[in-house]
C-alpha cells in the first residue's frame, strides 16, 4: 500500500491530466470505431497512439498507466460486447501487459535516440511501440491460445497459426506507419506549444 501512494506521489498534477485525456482518447477511439482506419484490405488501429504520445511527452509511467487503462478497456470490451475470439482479450497477459509495454519500450527508445538523433527519435519510438502492440497482442494469442482462436473460428491450428502471422504482417505495418505520422505531428505541435 504505501508503495503504491509514493508512486501516486511521484505524478504530478499536469501528468495526471494527460493519462486522463489519453486514456478518455483510446477509450473513445475504441467505443465509436473511430480508433480503427480502413485500409482496404485491413482496418488498422490507432487506439495505441495515445499511449506512446504519453509515454514520450511525459515519461514511461504515464505511458504505463494510459496502456494499463487501455488494456483494461479492452478487457471490459470483451465481456461487454463479445465476439467468438473475446475469451483470448479477457486475459490480461494478452489485452494489458503488452499495451503497458508500449508506453515504457516507446519511453526509452525515444530517449535513447534523442541523445544522438533528434530528429528521427519521435518516428522510431512510435514505430517501436507500434510494433510492440501488434507482436505483443497477437504473439500472446499465438503462444497462449492458438488452439482455442482455432476451435472458436472453427478452423485447422494450422491455418489458426498462418491467420495470426499474416494478421501481424497485414495489419502491423499500416498501424505503424499511421503511428509515426499522427505520433510525429503531435508530440511535434505540443513540443512546439510548451516551448512558447
Amino acid at each position: 500500500m504505501e508503495k503504491q501512494i509514493k508512486i501516486w506521489h511521484k505524478l504530478t498534477v499536469k501528468q495526471l491530466t494527460v493519462i486522463g485525456m489519453l486514456s478518455a482518447i483510446s477509450i473513445v477511439l475504441g467505443v465509436t470505431g473511430l480508433g480503427f482506419i480502413p485500409i482496404p484490405p485491413v482496418k488498422a488501429t490507432i487506439m495505441h497512439i495515445p499511449v506512446i504520445i504519453g509515454a514520450i511527452l511525459e515519461g514511461p509511467l504515464v505511458g504505463a498507466l494510459v496502456g494499463l487503462i487501455f488494456g483494461v478497456f479492452s478487457i471490459i470490451q470483451s465481456i461487454t460486447s463479445p465476439t467468438p475470439i473475446s475469451f483470448v482479450f479477457m486475459n490480461p497477459i494478452v489485452s494489458v501487459l503488452p499495451r503497458i509495454c508500449i508506453g515504457i519500450a516507446s519511453y526509452y527508445v525515444y530517449y535513447l535516440i534523442k541523445k544522438r538523433k533528434k530528429s528521427v527519435s519521435i518516428p522510431i519510438a512510435a514505430a517501436i511501440g507500434s510494433i510492440i502492440n501488434t507482436v505483443g497482442v497477437l504473439g500472446f494469442i499465438f503462444v497462449i491460445y492458438v488452439t482455442p482462436y482455432a476451435k472458436a473460428l472453427n478452423i485447422s491450428v494450422s491455418a489458426a497459426k498462418k491467420g495470426i502471422i499474416t494478421v501481424g504482417a497485414i495489419n502491423g505495418i499500416p498501424e505503424a506507419i499511421l503511428s509515426v505520422i499522427i505520433t510525429t505531428a503531435v508530440v511535434s505541435a505540443v513540443t512546439r506549444i510548451r516551448r512558447r
